[in-house]
């Protein structure tokens, strides 16, 4: 009886088993049905971070969506393996995909867990397998189908793939927290530093962070983070990676975090870097940009970039003080604890070394501040209150502002007579002994700054505004204004390249010309109101004359100048009237800057570019901005051959003699003309002023033989700036400084003589071979064959008297004029 109910019991016993497997069979051939090809992880390109570097290599700016560095298994630490392997999977190159014992202990616990009714999240036992399986493949849907699915795939992968291989997937796709994906980007992004520069702690660290990266936020929950770094610590030692000792003092060691800040890496390069980014992005597309992987290198110098934009805030803040002071930016009761008041203020974070500050105390000499406290990587507010002290020498300009008109209150006799306490306002360090500060206000006038190369057209500084934080529209490229009398160059070397020399003479003298279907009439005037009578184009050009200029172009017609205007990239669709010989059409700053480098560089044609090269991925050149050719260059040895040499491409679209005649024009400007100011500077530098109507624009583009500079100053909805605020006194300034500090320590090269050019000693204002008792005698540049008029031809005198003059050809000339000074 005994023995039957045995057999009954082992029968049922065997059929419920394998009842069991066959539905567990079908559960495996179920699932497997529609279980995603793991295939195509062979081919999987994880989205990568593209990144921008300047031209020495440093990094610039990064961009993503998901902020991960590829780095093949082969330049993983081994201290980052052990570390992940102890955290996450210790059997990882023993088993097969699936760990046994780790699946049953997981299943018990959540049986247990669920008869208790503690409603806890599922417990898992995934290798490192099984998450790769889970995170290329599948979801985060926490169902025992998805486990199972999860499990087949690792079974399949394991087959398929090498352990390396299943590891450099792992670890190159991982989420760690702080926007980082991937062990190589975790490892910029929490310690500012390279893979293998890792320490023991900091790679005990990250590798317990796939576990839940939030909960182990170093700043948040630092408790928990340290005690999750230590837990990897005792497993390393415990699976015999490290020895005892060395456990002991990385457990011990403090956690040391520092993140690291997105966006423009270098010193005042914001501007530049989104350029770049939009450059990019209309090259190849936002996702290849932000998934990519690519490596730009840019045309970005560092060490001028800090100097253009110290040049360009300088020149803004001069302009400002000459304007007055507005008032402070805010007001707050110093009382309490004022830092935290002041903390709340919401200020730009590019202003540096700038600092907001609350006047705490003011007397008859002196204001005493105190400055907005720093905030520390865990969030919180330094603890300590810094105060600092304003000398009345520092306060003195800052007269009351009364109006457009530009007139200032009374002199400021005391600090009180300017600030009181609780004025919220921002000061500047005056770099003297005693540690003082200055009183400082953001400009409302704004500008740009741009320097190249003139020979290749690399950007090598470029500054779009005063802050990009308070404004990203970039006035180097973006904004569109009218250059004034910085285009007149270009006037002038069409005529030279249409048979006017240096000592050609004009007049200037009164001009006026009726409007087609209009009763009024365009009357062109000379900065100061005056006309000079018979002038040489040097003198025209030297001295900026409005009404030379104009009857040049009349003379010349005005579709040759739009030509030029073209040729050189400054409009291609100008008007062909008179006023924009004045330069009354808009450009950009970056356009000008251009096209006075073709100037300097002998008249080739050249791109301006802020990118040099572009790498895919897999480090592929797939764009590059130099595109000479060097045939020689590929040679395998040298066999006795010449140098090679780069094949020049360049287009010539300017007569090279006629633009060496420029650049002896421009440097006349600089000498003797309207650039007067950039002659401190101390080396060859040649340019053209620009001012338009009611001062409302001002620039200064200039040159020396290898480097074009551009400035651009006016108030971003157009308004006059104030009398006497011209090109000259307000944009040349900061051409002349930025000049100083790039020219520095370099030798005073000339300007490069195309073979050929005749010097001829003549009088600056007859244009005609020295008279006995001459004293304005100039060395002058002249074309092969060319030599100063025995007579003198005054070009217009058949012009401007009559109000009918050109009126044909300038039908459509508009009432406004551009150039002035």
């Amino acid at each position: 009886m005994i023995l039957r109910l045995i057999g009954y019991l082992f029968a049922a016993g065997v059929f419920l088993t394998l009842v069991v497997a066959a539905a567990v069979a079908y559960a495996v051939w179920s699932v497997s049905q529609d279980l995603p090809d793991y295939e195509i992880l062979a081919k999987y390109e994880p989205p990568v971070m593209t990144r921008i570097h300047a031209g020495d290599g440093a990094l610039l700016a990064e961009y993503a969506t998901e902020r991960r560095l590829f780095v093949p298994i082969q330049a993983i630490p081994d201290r980052i393996v052990q570390a992940v392997i102890s955290a996450e999977d210790k059997n990882f190159y023993k088993h097969s995909g699936i760990d046994p014992v780790g699946i049953g202990r997981a299943l018990i616990t959540n049986i247990r867990n669920k008869l208790q009714g503690r409603g806890r999240r599922l417990v898992g036992a995934s290798t490192i397998t099984q998450q790769v399986a889970k995170n290329f493949l599948l979801t985060n849907e926490q169902k025992y189908e998805r486990k199972l699915k999860e499990a087949l795939l690792a079974l399949r992968i394991e087959k398929a793939f090498s352990k390396d291989e299943i590891l450099e997937l792992y670890l190159n796709e991982i989420y760690l927290g702080l926007g980082s994906y991937g062990f190589a980007a975790a490892s910029l992004n929490y310690f500012g530093k390279p893979l293998h520069e890792l320490s023991l702690t900091e790679s005990a660290y990250l590798a317990g962070l796939p576990k839940a990266p939030s909960n182990y936020h170093p700043f948040k929950y630092p408790k928990k983070a340290i005690i999750r770094r230590n837990y990897v610590i005792n497993q390393m030692l415990k699976n015999g990676y490290i020895d005892a000792e060395e456990a002991e003092q990385a457990r011990a060691a403090p956690l040391k975090v520092r993140p690291r800040k997105f966006g423009a890496r270098i010193f005042a390069a914001e501007y530049f870097a989104e350029e770049v980014r939009r450059d990019v992005i209309k090259l190849y597309g936002e996702k290849k940009l932000y998934e990519g992987g690519m490596s730009v290198r840019t045309t970005l110098d560092p060490a001028m970039q800090r100097m253009a934009r110290k040049a360009l805030r300088d020149g803004f803040v001069a302009y400002d003080r000459r304007h007055g002071w507005r008032g402070p930016v805010n007001q707050i009761i110093p009382e309490g604890d004022w830092g935290a008041a002041l903390a709340k203020l919401q200020t730009p974070g590019d202003l540096a070394p700038w600092r907001l500050a609350l006047v705490l105390g003011v007397d008859k000499t002196r204001a005493v501040i105190g400055f907005k406290p720093r905030r520390l990587t865990t969030g919180k507010l330094e603890k300590t209150r810094e105060k600092g002290v304003i000398p009345l020498s520092e306060i003195k300009w800052a007269r009351a502002s009364l109006g457009k008109r530009g007139l200032l209150g009374p002199k400021i006799k005391a600090a009180g007579d300017v600030l009181n306490p609780g004025d919220v306002i921002y000061v500047a360090p005056t770099g003297k002994k005693d540690k003082s500060w200055k009183l400082m206000q953001i400009p409302e006038v704004s500008g740009a700054i741009i320097a190249l190369d003139v020979h290749t057209g690399r950007v090598l500084a470029l500054v779009g505004g005063f802050s990009f934080d308070m404004s990203q529209f970039d006035r180097a490229i973006q904004a569109k204004r009218q250059p004034g009398s910085a285009f007149k160059p270009f006037v002038y070397a069409a005529a030279l390249d249409n048979g006017y020399t240096p000592s050609s003479v004009i007049l200037d003298a009164p001009f006026s010309i009726h409007q087609t279907g209009s009763s009024k009439t365009w009357r062109p005037q000379n900065y100061g109101k005056k006309f000079y009578g018979e002038s040489t184009l040097r003198l025209g050009i030297e001295k900026s004359r409005n009404v030379m200029t104009v009857r040049l172009a009349q003379d010349m017609g005005m579709k040759t100048i739009v030509e030029y205007a073209k040729r050189f990239g400054i409009d291609d669709n100008m008007l062909p009237v008179l006023s924009m010989a004045l330069g009354a059409g808009e450009t950009t700053l970056i356009r000008m800057t251009t096209a006075y480098a073709m100037m300097a560089n002998g008249g080739k044609r050249i791109k301006a570019s802020l990118i040099d090269r572009i790498q895919d991925r897999y480090g592929k050149t797939i764009f590059r901005h130099d595109d000479r050719t060097c045939p020689g260059c590929a040679a395998a040895s040298w066999q006795e051959q010449d140098e090679p040499e780069l094949i020049d491409t360049r287009e010539q679209i300017l007569n090279p003699y006629t633009a060496y005649q420029m650049t002896s024009f421009l440097e006349g400007v600089v000498q003797r003309g309207t650039g007067f100011k950039v002659r401190a500077v101390g080396k060859p530098l040649a340019g053209k002023t620009g001012t338009t109507n009611e001062e409302k624009d001002a620039w200064f583009v200039g040159y020396s033989p290898d480097l074009a500079v551009g400035v651009y100053v006016g108030f971003d909805n157009p308004r006059p700036m104030g009398r006497g605020e011209t090109g000259g006194t307000l944009a040349a300034p900061i051409f002349r400084d930025f000049m100083k500090m790039a020219l520095k320590g370099k030798p005073a090269i000339p300007f490069r003589v195309p073979e050929g050019i005749n010097f001829v000693r003549i009088s600056r204002s007859t244009g005609q071979l020295p008279k006995p008792g001459d004293t304005d005698i100039i060395l002058e540049a002249f074309k092969p064959g060319n030599g100063p008029p025995d007579t003198i031809n005054i070009i217009g005198k058949e012009y401007g008297l009559s109000e009918n003059a050109g009126a044909e050809e300038d039908s459509t000339l508009t009432s406004g004029s551009g150039g002035l000074y």
